[in-house]
């Protein structure tokens, strides 16, 4: 990787010429583990009281949005590397993004369950804001399989966020039938499995990009192969 001066960077190497780091996957990894800590944190305590359910679930909304910041940070760094003026200016923006939803959910009047779809639609909406790096990296990369191999898990991740907010909102099938599903098959253990397999889906997204960059770093001689 280059710095924004145009020389090579060891910090964003890894550490030599030759490594590939692994901090943007790490970060992917402490994201979605506190988003789900948080939530199972959220699910003990928040029948506590009153106060402790409107802090934990506001925590657990601010949970999301960090798991979705975090898990730009792997395909963005790796489909970007060697160009680090797009890797800045896209992480920044899903950052800042990701800060002003979590400032708007932390606000108590957007804890109420009515506002639950739009809830729902600002995490789509962050999520949908990967369209954009996602085209342009492949149109950098035009030409590499494993390039559109992780965008297609990339696909297949997001249908199946998008598939547990939409179990979220239409809070299916309870509706359908009243306690009938109480204890298990409601919408928001769907939601949670959904959460689950789509984290599981980006990781291997993850693991494609990684694979595909060392191997061109080893074949290539370093950063230099990808500008």
């Amino acid at each position: 990787v280059q710095s924004l001066e145009g020389k090579d960077s060891p910090a964003l190497l890894g550490g030599g010429e030759h490594a590939l780091a692994r901090w943007p996957r790490t970060v992917f990894l402490v994201g979605a583990m506190t988003c789900l800590a948080v939530s199972a944190t959220a699910h003990l305590l928040a029948c506590h009281s009153r106060r402790f359910s409107r802090l934990f679930w506001q925590l657990d909304y601010a949970g999301i949005a960090v798991m979705i910041v975090a898990s730009f940070f792997p395909p963005v760094y790796y489909a970007f590397l060697g160009r680090a003026v797009a890797q800045v200016a896209y992480l920044s923006a899903i950052t800042a993004l990701g800060a002003l939803v979590v400032a708007a959910l932390l606000a108590p009047a957007r804890s109420s369950p009515r506002l639950r779809h739009i809830r729902a639609g600002l995490f789509v909406s962050m999520g949908l804001s990967g369209v954009v790096p996602a085209l342009h990296a492949l149109w950098l990369n035009w030409g590499h399989p494993e390039c559109y191999l992780a965008l297609s898990l990339e696909l297949v991740m997001g249908l199946v966020y998008a598939a547990g907010a939409g179990f979220y909102v239409a809070r299916v099938p309870e509706r359908w039938r009243p306690g009938a599903f109480d204890c298990v098959g409601h919408s928001h253990q769907i939601f949670h499995v959904l959460v689950l397999a789509g984290a599981l889906t980006h990781y291997a997204a993850t693991a494609i990009l990684i694979d595909w960059r060392e191997a061109a770093i080893a074949a290539g001689g370093g950063a230099a192969a990808f500008l």
